[in-house]
């Protein structure tokens, strides 16, 4: 989710049909494909030695740094760190596994469970129900999938073998500030090969800035406590400048010959401006005639699909996850179990 995330996955693993944390979630891009490189145990060690040491100057306790004993690298995540995508799917494609008639229902069953939840959420972070409840669906399934490596020695493989380490060794350190604080326990805190972790499927640096302890007992859990994940993922959209009183986008129809120039998220017209330039709604009828929003068009894919005319809350959806297909689908399956 987040920080992190690999730009425009309008490429997208064919593996990667499930939430992100099935493939790394929020985590950065693949590097091309490569051998492995072996193991040396006697580097790892002095690594961990070195990580030891800037994590006691940085604070951080023997209750995080105990979670680096034993640890040993993982060659299963330098293997899905290298491993260059092979299969890809399309808008529809993704869309059909992603808002799916299984996810859109448990979605809406989600929504009448946590109606008084949601409802005290929305009061504090302005974030409407539906959207933080579509964001949990596509990150763990709703809580049922949120990844299955242990999340500490994934950052220190990652951090080790050398392919951004910097941003790794950063995103270790933080874990173990996590660990520290007392929000999990080491063998609990498990996520994506990549280090996003959860139901919110957060990187550790984003935990440690977002993560909420809504219930009030004292822990940041992203892992089990519903209250903390939701009233997280609000927090998280309230602060990349989430609009309480605007929706996502919609999909739109162009004229004949629209100069293909002004589409993508680098021209913003107000409403008014698209309705003069002939932009209709999916089903024809004129842009709706709203208060003076400012909006962008955006396609699925590249220079062909569907055109949306998006609005603000779909650009604070792309800092979540920087991919147009992610924040297309998330619009797509908050209306949904909306009804909408």
């Amino acid at each position: 989710m987040l920080d992190a995330v690999a730009a425009g996955l309008t490429a997208v693993v064919l593996a990667w049909v499930m939430p992100a944390s099935a493939a790394g979630g929020n985590a950065p891009a693949a590097a091309p494909a490569t051998a492995p490189v072996a193991p040396t145990p006697g580097d790892f060690a002095a690594f961990l030695a070195g990580v030891r040491a800037e994590a006691a100057a940085k604070g951080i306790g023997p209750a995080g740094t105990r979670a680096l004993d034993g640890l040993h690298p993982l060659d299963r995540v330098v293997a899905l760190d290298r491993k260059q995508p092979e299969f890809t799917l399309t808008f529809a494609q993704y869309l059909a596994h992603v808002v799916s008639p299984r996810k859109v229902a448990e979605g809406r069953k989600m929504m009448a469970e946590n109606r008084a939840l949601l409802a005290r959420i929305h009061r504090r972070y302005g974030v409407q129900p539906r959207f933080v409840v579509a964001l949990w669906g596509i990150e763990s399934d709703y809580g049922r999938l949120m990844g299955t490596f242990p999340i500490v020695g994934s950052l220190a493989t990652l951090a080790w073998d050398g392919r951004r380490s910097a941003y790794f060794r950063g995103e270790l350190l933080d874990a173990l500030r996590i660990l520290d604080q007392g929000h999990v326990q080491p063998d609990a805190m498990i996520g994506s090969w990549a280090g996003a972790m959860g139901q919110c499927q957060f990187m550790p640096s984003t935990f440690l800035k977002y993560a909420q302890d809504f219930d009030g007992d004292g822990r940041r859990d992203l892992w089990s406590d519903r209250a903390d994940v939701l009233a997280s993922a609000a927090n998280y959209l309230s602060h990349l400048g989430w609009k309480g009183d605007e929706t996502w986008g919609r999909a739109v129809r162009l004229p004949r010959r629209f100069p293909a120039r002004l589409i993508g998220l680098d021209t913003r017209k107000s409403l008014a401006e698209w309705r003069r330039l002939g932009v209709r709604t999916a089903d024809g009828r004129p842009v709706p005639r709203r208060r003076d929003m400012q909006a962008s068009l955006v396609r699925a894919e590249g220079d062909h699909g569907p055109v949306f005319l998006v609005y603000d809350n779909f650009r604070a959806v792309m800092k979540w996850n920087r991919s147009t297909f992610f924040a297309l689908a998330a619009g797509h399956l908050a209306d949904k179990i909306a009804h909408r």
